[in-house]
């Protein structure tokens, strides 16, 4: 198994990251990496989401929400049409901090017999999730600071 795993800490509560975060149709407007995104983040629900990575073509994903606790937790996976060849489960943790802060914990977990190959993808992808950590930052307490 590999792991990616960003954070970072938000000046506002988990409630209003996740009405950021879970608002699929509006990452357009603010998500560097995840610039298309459409569904309903519940669970048992298939996501379509276009990723725009740094380095590299868009992609276009298809997985299915595992779970949706608003203000606490959102997670999908996708896997490969050959059992066991690549599973993927994406994450997104976020608990509350000091002073109505949010600390998001926002990563991957890979599994499968081509985990071990990819080092260096997951490496660029650790960087693309940390923009798109940095830009909900921005967006989230921007919104808190508009009247």
């Amino acid at each position: 198994m590999r792991t990616i795993s960003t954070t970072i800490t938000i000046d506002a509560t988990p409630e209003e990251v996740w009405a950021t975060l879970s608002d699929l149709p509006r990452h357009c407007t603010w998500n560097p990496y995840i610039r298309e995104a459409y569904g309903e983040p519940v669970p048992g629900q298939r996501l379509t989401l276009r990723t725009y990575p740094e380095a590299g073509d868009p992609v276009t994903l298809r997985p299915r929400v595992v779970a949706a606790r608003p203000g606490a937790e959102l997670r999908w996976v996708r896997r490969t049409l050959v059992p066991g060849l690549l599973d993927t489960e994406h994450v997104f943790h976020l608990a509350e901090g000091p002073a109505r802060t949010t600390r998001l914990e926002h990563g991957e977990r890979v599994r499968g017999l081509l985990a071990p190959f990819l080092g260096r993808f997951l490496a660029r992808n650790a960087r693309d999730f940390a923009a798109m950590n940095e830009a909900l930052r921005v967006r989230v307490e921007s919104m808190r600071t508009t009247p």
